[in-house]
């Protein structure tokens, strides 16, 4: 019998703690203006793609972090969603190329194995692209705009970036030693871009899509003289 009261006890005052633990917690978010986004999307290459690009789908990811400032449209189901962030892309290279700038003096840039480019028994060719973006113009309708961690929504919207940083890493073994190479530098990448892209979801969870309609490298820089678009596609999570 006092084992079983014991244990009574023992369940009522968890429950209790987890109560006020709850009610701490709530007490203790801030309440700012917005919401902030976390979404993780995977790459893929569209279009005129050089043909040694050869990109892996799980190494081929997109991590984005975002402030957005919602408006709504007088009382309607409708709202204007301004927002910026950061955008940190990688595209995995399969077979191991890399790329370096061409021995001719006019600014190009080609695709060529890691190990012609001192880096031997190479296991993994990256390049990463990291942007600052903005989000002018996202129209959003949601179901019930009053509550909207219970309302279905979706938007669609323009995306505008700048490149602010690029690097090519690639892993390789010489001598028994793992080593990791890093390579800054503009690569013959465009330092500005712009796109569209659509939400789906409901509450703070959804599904988005985005198409870089800029190419990928300038023209006449890339590898094979190709320009390259690309589409993301992935899970976003907000927080109110």
């Amino acid at each position: 019998m006092f084992r079983h009261l014991f244990l009574l006890i023992l369940l009522v005052t968890s429950f209790q703690l987890s109560i006020a633990q709850e009610k701490v917690q709530k007490a203790r978010r801030p309440d700012l203006p917005g919401s902030f986004i976390v979404e993780f999307g995977f790459n893929r290459a569209l279009g005129s793609t050089p043909s040694r690009f050869e990109q892996g789908f799980w190494g081929s990811r997109t991590l984005n972090l975002y402030y957005q400032y919602p408006i709504r449209l007088l009382n309607s189901k409708f709202s204007y969603n301004p927002a910026f962030g950061l955008s940190l892309e990688r595209y995995k290279l399969t077979n191991n190329y890399s790329l370096t700038r061409t021995p001719e003096a006019d600014g190009t840039y080609a695709l060529r194995p890691a190990s012609d480019l001192g880096m031997p028994n190479a296991d993994k060719s990256m390049l990463i692209m990291n942007y600052v973006d903005f989000m002018p113009a996202e129209l959003r309708f949601d179901t019930n705009p009053d509550d909207k961690n219970r309302s279905f929504h979706m938007s669609a919207g323009v995306r505008v970036g700048f490149l602010f940083e690029s690097h090519t890493k690639v892993n390789y073994t010489d001598g028994g030693e793992d080593i990791t190479l890093k390579s800054k530098q503009n690569f013959g990448l465009s330092s500005f871009r712009y796109g569209f892209y659509g939400k789906l979801g409901v509450g703070s969870f959804n599904i988005f899509g985005y198409y870089n309609a800029t190419p990928v490298f300038k023209e006449n820089k890339g590898p094979d003289l190709t320009s390259m678009n690309t589409l993301t596609f992935g899970i976003s999570l907000s927080g109110f």
